[in-house]
C-alpha cells in the first residue's frame, strides 16, 4: 500500500464520519509533510507496519462491506482454532451461527456474488454437524428469500442458546471488545443467548444440547413444556386387570402350566388369527422355552403397574372377549427381563432386494413381516407357510415376473409372500395394527392405504398428505393411527373415516417419524429441524418440545408406563426423554450410523435399538432413570445409559426391532445380495 493510498484512505474514513474540521486539520498535514519531504528524505513508509496499513484499510471500507464480514470472521475462525484445547470446543460452538447470520446479512444488503464467496470459504467447518441446515441456506439467494422461506425467517428472528463456561464466556467477551468488531458484537448481542456455567468447560458427551438453533425461541419452547401432561396409562388397561385377579406367574406355575397351555394355544389362536397358528404356536413354545430357563424380577413388573391412571381422550374400540383372553395369556406368561436376564432373538434377513426396500415391520406376534419396495409394491410373508416351505428365516424379496395379482397367495406359483399393489410410489412405511388382521402403508404418492391380511386386499384409500408421507402408525388400541409427511405436518386419522381428525403443524422441516403415546392421548414426531415433538389428541396442540439433537430424527419409542420416551437420529445418537420436565435424562452413546428403530420391553426394563452399523444394541434402562441427574454430574458418568449387550447382524443393516407380549424380539433387515 502506497502513502497516496493511505491518504486517500484517512480522507475517505474523516468525510464519512462528518470531521470536518479534523479533515481541514489533515489538508494543512499532508501540505506541511510534502514540504518537508521536499527538503529531506526521511519519508515514512506504510510498508513497515502492516497492523497499520491493515486497520486504514478496515477503517476506510463501508460499515456493511462484505469484506468486512469476511475479514472479521475469518479472525475469529482463527483464534478460535487457536485457543487451548481446554476451551477450544466450546469458543468453536460460537462459529456456526455467527456463520450463519453473516451469511444472512450479507444477502440481506443485496451482495449475493459475496455472499456465494463467504459461504462457499467456510462452509466445510460445519458440514458434518450441519449438513441439511447448509442445504438450506445455499437456496437463500435474494433478500426476499429470507421472508419468503420459512426456515431463513425463523433463523433471523430466535436467538441460539450455547452453553459454555464461565471463563471461556470471559475469553470470548474480552477478544471481541478488544478486537472492537462491531458486526460480530452485534450478531453476538442480537442472535445468541449464552447460557454461563460456573466451573470447567462441559464436555461434549455430557452435554448433547449445548448448541440449539431451533423455530420457536427458548422462552416459547420453555413456555409450551411447562404445560401439563397425563403421561400415565389408561384406566382398567388389561395390566391393571390381570393384577387385580392374580398378577404374573411365578417360575414354577410357569412350568408346571406349559403342558396345559400348549394345550390351549391351538383353540385360541386359531379364533384369533385365522390361519396363522403354526407362527403362534411356534412362538409361544420359543417364549414358554425361554420363560422356563428366566427368572422373574417382581420388582421391575411392577414399574408399569406403578404408573398413574388416566382417562382416554379418544373414544376406544371394544376389544372381543377371546382376544382379550389372548392377551391376557400372553401377559401372564411374559418373560420379565432385566440387565441380568436379556431376551431371546429373532432376526429374519430379506435377500435379493437390489437396494429396493425401504421399509419393513413385524406384527405384535410376530408371526407376519412386511416389506415396502421402491417398486410401489407391499410384501408380506407369513412365518407358519414360510417356515414349512424354507425351513429357515430368510425372506426372498427379488424382483421377479409373477403376475400382479393385487393379492396373491403365497402358496400359488412360486411366490412365498403375498403381494400388495395399489401405491403409484415408493412405500416408506408399513405398520400392522395390534392384532395383525389390518396393515396400513405409506407411499411417495402422498397416500395412506389400509389392507386387509385376511381378504389380502385393499379396503381404504386415505388421501389428505401433499407430499410424500413417510411414516404411519397404529394406535396401541388399534382403531385410530397417525401419519407423518414432508408437508411438515403429522394428522391422526380414524380407520372408518377418509378426512383427518387432527392435524399437528409445528415442526420447521418434514416430519420423518412418529410414535403413540402408550395411553393413546398423546402422538410423538421427529422432524429434520432435530427437534422432537409431544402433541396432545384432543386438542392437536404441542405441549412438549425436546431440544437436543443434531441431526434429523429417524426413529421414536415410548416406555411402556408412559413415562419416558427414546429418540434416536442420523449420527446415531439415542436420547432418553422425561415425558414430565421435557428434558434429556441421558445420551446413549454407542452406534456408529444412523439408528433406524427403537423398542422398549413390555415392561420398561431394556431398550433395543437397531442401526445401520449392522448391530442391535440393548441398553439397561432402570440404572439410567433411577438415577438423579445431579449425583451422575457429579460423579462424572456422562453415559449414564449401560450398554447391556451388542448383538452383530453380519453385514445386516437393521431395519425394525419389535418385542412381543411375551417378551420374546424380532428384528429385521436386508442385503442387497445374497451371501
Amino acid at each position: 500500500m502506497d502513502e497516496e493510498a493511505v491518504v486517500k484512505f484517512v480522507e475517505t474514513y474523516l468525510k464519512k464520519k462528518g470531521f470536518k474540521q479534523a479533515e481541514l486539520a489533515f489538508h494543512e498535514e499532508i501540505q506541511q509533510q510534502h514540504q518537508q519531504q521536499n527538503n529531506s528524505n526521511n519519508a515514512i513508509s506504510i510498508h513497515s507496519d502492516p497492523d497499520l496499513s491493515s486497520l486504514l484499510h478496515s477503517l476506510s471500507q463501508p460499515e456493511d462491506s462484505p469484506a468486512r464480514y469476511q475479514d472479521e470472521y475469518s479472525k475469529l475462525r482463527s483464534w478460535a482454532y487457536s485457543s487451548l484445547d481446554l476451551y477450544k470446543h466450546e469458543l468453536l460452538r460460537v462459529l456456526y451461527p455467527v456463520f450463519v447470520h453473516c451469511y444472512m446479512d450479507i444477502v440481506a444488503k443485496g451482495h449475493i456474488q459475496e455472499a456465494r464467496n463467504f459461504f462457499n470459504s467456510f462452509r466445510e467447518d460445519h458440514e458434518m454437524m450441519h449438513s441439511r441446515d447448509l442445504q438450506k441456506l445455499e437456496g437463500v439467494l435474494s433478500p426476499s428469500h429470507l421472508e419468503e422461506m420459512e426456515f431463513a425467517h425463523t433463523l433471523r428472528q430466535s436467538k441460539v442458546n450455547i452453553k459454555i463456561c464461565q471463563y471461556s464466556n470471559e475469553l470470548l467477551m474480552q477478544y471481541l471488545l478488544k478486537s472492537k468488531w462491531t458486526i460480530i458484537l452485534g450478531i453476538v448481542n442480537e442472535h445468541i443467548n449464552f447460557q454461563v456455567s460456573p466451573g470447567q468447560p462441559i464436555s461434549i458427551s455430557d452435554d448433547p444440547d449445548a448448541v440449539t438453533l431451533i423455530g420457536s425461541s427458548q422462552d416459547a419452547a420453555n413456555q409450551i413444556n411447562k404445560k401439563e401432561i397425563h403421561w400415565g396409562l389408561l384406566e382398567d388397561s388389561l395390566e391393571e386387570r390381570l393384577e387385580k385377579t392374580g398378577g404374573f406367574l411365578s417360575d414354577t406355575e410357569k412350568t408346571e402350566g406349559e403342558t396345559k397351555e400348549g394345550d390351549m394355544d391351538e383353540n385360541k389362536k386359531r379364533s384369533i388369527d385365522g390361519g396363522k397358528q403354526g407362527a403362534s404356536i411356534k412362538k409361544s413354545k420359543k417364549d414358554k422355552a425361554a420363560s422356563a430357563t428366566t427368572k422373574i424380577a417382581h420388582p421391575e413388573a411392577n414399574t408399569v403397574s406403578a404408573a398413574p391412571r388416566v382417562k382416554p381422550e379418544l373414544p376406544l374400540p371394544v376389544m372381543p372377549t377371546e382376544v382379550e383372553q389372548s392377551i391376557l395369556e400372553d401377559l401372564r406368561n411374559r418373560v420379565q427381563l432385566s440387565s441380568v436376564t436379556l431376551p431371546s432373538v429373532s432376526f429374519y434377513t430379506f435377500i435379493n432386494t437390489h437396494n429396493g426396500l425401504n421399509c419393513s415391520s413385524i406384527s405384535h406376534d410376530g408371526s407376519l413381516i412386511a416389506g415396502g419396495f421402491s417398486d410401489s409394491s407391499l410384501k408380506v410373508w407369513d412365518m407358519a407357510k414360510l417356515g414349512h416351505q424354507a425351513g429357515n428365516s430368510i425372506l426372498q424379496g427379488e424382483n421377479d415376473t409373477a403376475p400382479s395379482e393385487q393379492g396373491q397367495s403365497p402358496n400359488s406359483g412360486k411366490r412365498s409372500y403375498t403381494l400388495f399393489q395399489g401405491h403409484s410410489g415408493p412405500v416408506h412405511s408399513a405398520t400392522f395394527s395390534p392384532l395383525g388382521d389390518f396393515i396400513l402403508s405409506s407411499s411417495a404418492d402422498t397416500t395412506v392405504r389400509l389392507w386387509s391380511t385376511k381378504l389380502n386386499a385393499n379396503l381404504v384409500c386415505y388421501k389428505g398428505h401433499n407430499y410424500p408421507v413417510w411414516d404411519v402408525q397404529f394406535s396401541p388400541v388399534g382403531q385410530y393411527f397417525a401419519s407423518a409427511s414432508h408437508d411438515r405436518t403429522a394428522r391422526i386419522w380414524s380407520m372408518d373415516r377418509i378426512q383427518p381428525l387432527r392435524i399437528m403443524a409445528g415442526h420447521l422441516s418434514d416430519v420423518d417419524c412418529l410414535q403413540w403415546h402408550a395411553n393413546c392421548n398423546y402422538i410423538a414426531t421427529g422432524s429434520s429441524d432435530k427437534t422432537v415433538r409431544l402433541w396432545d389428541v384432543q386438542s392437536g396442540e404441542c405441549v412438549r418440545i425436546f431440544i437436543g439433537h443434531r441431526s434429523m430424527i429417524l426413529s421414536l419409542a415410548m416406555s411402556p408406563d408412559g413415562r419416558y420416551m427414546a429418540s434416536a437420529d442420523e449420527d446415531g445418537t439415542i436420547m432418553m426423554w422425561d415425558l414430565s420436565s421435557g428434558r434429556c435424562i441421558s445420551p446413549l452413546i454407542g452406534h456408529n450410523s444412523c439408528v433406524w428403530s427403537l423398542a422398549f420391553s413390555c415392561e420398561g426394563s431394556l431398550l433395543a435399538s437397531g442401526s445401520a452399523d449392522c448391530t442391535v444394541k440393548l441398553w439397561d434402562v432402570t440404572t439410567s432413570t433411577k438415577a438423579p441427574r445431579t449425583e451422575e454430574s457429579k460423579s462424572g458418568n456422562t453415559n449414564r445409559l449401560r450398554l447391556l449387550k451388542t448383538l452383530p447382524t453380519k453385514s445386516t443393516p437393521v431395519y425394525t426391532l419389535r418385542f412381543s407380549r411375551r417378551n420374546l424380539l424380532f428384528a429385521a433387515g436386508a442385503l442387497a445380495k445374497s451371501q
